[in-house]
C-alpha cells in the first residue's frame, strides 16, 4: 500500500525572505534600473504632497502673524459719472465708530510720481506710486521698518518719505549704514528718505509705494486729503460682520460704490490657485509610478525564464509550488520595496531642500508617507503574481530540460 506524502512545509518568514532577495542580491544592476521606476514616481508623490503642504504652513503661519483680521475699504466706480468713486473726507473716523473695529487708517493718492532724480524721465515710474499715509498706519497694518524709522508727527508736514520694500528695491535706495539719507525726486522737488519697510504680503500695494506724511501731501503735492483706501482691524469672530456692514458706514448714500476686501482671503485663493497645479504633478507622479509597476513586473517575468532550471531542480527536491511562487512574490515585493524607500527619501529630500529655500517649515504629512510604503507593496505584490504564479506551474522536468 502507497504511503500518501506528507503535506508541503510552509517556509518559514526568514527563508521566504532569503530566498527572495536571492534575484536581488545576484543581479544588481537589474535591480536598480527595475527600482528605479518605482523610486521616481514615489518621489513625485511625497514631493508633490509635501511641498504644497509645507507652502500651506508658511502661509497660515504669515497670515497668523499678520492678522486675518484684516479688512480692506477701497472707492469702486461711480456708475453715474461712469468714473472712479471717492471715499468721503471723513471715512476713517466714520469707521473708528463701529464697535469691534479695533483700529483704522489710511493712504490718499496723489497724482505725483517718484523718480530717483528729476534727470530720469517722468514716464519712467517704475510701476511705483505715491501715496498719503496717516501716521498709525504702520500700527494698523502690523508692518515693520528695515531701515530708518516711520513717519512721526515731528516730520508730518515735511518733504520726507518713506519707501516700500520694491520701491527700495526699484530706486535703488537704502538708509542706515553711517550713510547720510538718501533723496528721490517726487513731483518737482527732493524728499528726503527716513525709512524702508519690510514687505508686507497682505498688502502688497504698500510695497510698490512712497509714503509721504497726510499734511505734507496736502502742502507739496496737492493733495485733497480724500482716502484712496482704508484698512481697518476688527475683532476676529467679528470679521464678517464689520465686512458687512463697511460699505453702507463709509457711504449711506452710495454704499455700492465702495469695495471691502479681506486680503488674507486673496493669499487663500493664490493656495488654491497653486494646488491645481499640484494635481497635474500628482497625476504625472501616478504615471511614472505606474510605468515603474510595469518595469517590475517585465523584469519578474525575466528572471522566471531565465531561472528555470532553478526553479526546476527546487520542485525536484521537493519544493512546492506554493513555495516556489512564494519566493518570487517576495522577490517582486522586495524590489518595490526598495524603489519605494528610495522613493521616500529622495521624495523628502526634496521637499526639505525646496522647503528650506523658499524660508517655510518642512511639512511631511505622515499619511503621506504611510501612503508611498503602502503603495511599493501593492505595485510588488501586483507585480509579482503574474510572474510567481507561472514560476509555480513549471512542471520539473519541463524546467530542467531548458537550455
Amino acid at each position: 500500500m502507497t504511503r500518501p506524502l506528507p503535506p508541503a512545509t510552509r517556509l518559514p518568514v526568514g527563508d521566504l525572505a532569503r530566498l527572495g532577495t536571492i534575484g536581488v542580491r545576484t543581479r544588481p544592476m537589474r535591480t536598480v534600473l527595475a527600482a528605479l521606476g518605482i523610486a521616481i514616481g514615489i518621489a513625485a508623490l511625497v514631493a508633490v504632497v509635501g511641498v504644497p503642504a509645507s507652502n500651506q504652513a508658511a502661509l497660515n503661519a504669515q497670515i497668523a502673524a499678520l492678522g486675518p483680521n484684516l479688512l480692506t475699504v477701497v472707492p469702486g466706480t461711480d456708475l453715474a459719472a461712469g468714473a472712479k468713486a471717492k471715499l468721503p473726507a471723513d471715512s476713517v473716523d466714520m469707521i473708528r465708530r463701529v464697535a469691534p473695529v479695533q483700529a483704522a487708517s489710511a493712504t490718499g493718492a496723489v497724482s505725483a510720481s517718484v523718480r530717483r532724480n528729476d534727470r530720469m524721465p517722468p514716464t519712467e515710474t517704475g510701476g511705483l506710486r505715491v501715496a498719503a499715509s496717516r501716521l498709525d498706519l504702520l500700527d494698523v497694518l502690523r508692518a515693520k521698518v528695515r531701515a530708518g524709522t516711520f513717519l512721526t508727527a515731528a516730520n508730518d508736514g515735511y518733504p520726507v518719505v518713506v519707501l516700500g520694500s520694491r520701491a527700495a528695491h526699484v530706486l535703488g535706495v537704502e538708509t542706515g549704514g553711517g550713510t547720510p539719507d538718501p533723496m528721490v525726486w517726487i513731483k518737482d522737488r527732493l524728499f528726503l528718505v527716513v525709512g524702508v519697510l519690510e514687505a508686507t504680503p497682505l498688502t502688497e500695494e504698500i510695497d510698490y509705494t512712497a509714503l509721504v506724511g497726510w499734511e505734507a501731501a496736502r502742502h507739496y503735492l496737492g493733495f485733497d486729503g480724500t482716502p484712496g483706501a482704508v484698512y481697518v482691524r476688527a475683532d476676529d469672530h467679528a470679521v464678517d460682520a464689520v465686512k458687512a456692514v463697511l460699505g453702507r458706514t463709509v457711504n449711506p448714500q452710495r454704499p455700492n460704490e465702495v469695495m471691502v476686501s479681506r486680503p488674507s482671503d486673496v493669499l487663500a485663493a493664490q493656495h488654491l490657485t497653486d494646488r491645481a497645479f499640484s494635481a497635474l504633478f500628482v497625476g504625472l507622479g501616478s504615471v511614472a509610478l505606474l510605468v515603474g509597476g510595469i518595469g517590475v513586473a517585465n523584469t519578474m517575468v525575466i528572471s522566471v525564464l531565465e531561472r528555470r532550471r532553478e526553479i526546476g531542480l527546487r520542485r525536484a527536491l521537493g519544493a512546492s509550488g506554493r513555495q516556489v511562487s512564494g519566493q518570487f512574490l517576495a522577490e517582486s515585493v522586495v524590489l518595490a520595496g526598495i524603489g519605494g524607500g528610495l522613493g521616500l527619501l529622495l521624495g523628502t529630500a526634496v521637499t526639505a531642500g525646496y522647503a528650506a529655500s523658499q524660508g517655510w517649515p518642512a511639512v511631511l504629512p505622515l499619511p503621506v508617507l504611510l501612503g508611498g510604503v503602502g503603495a511599493a507593496v501593492a505595485i510588488g505584490v501586483l507585480a509579482g503574481v503574474y510572474p510567481a504564479v507561472r514560476a509555480a506551474r513549471l512542471a520539473p522536468t519541463v524546467a530542467l530540460s531548458t537550455t
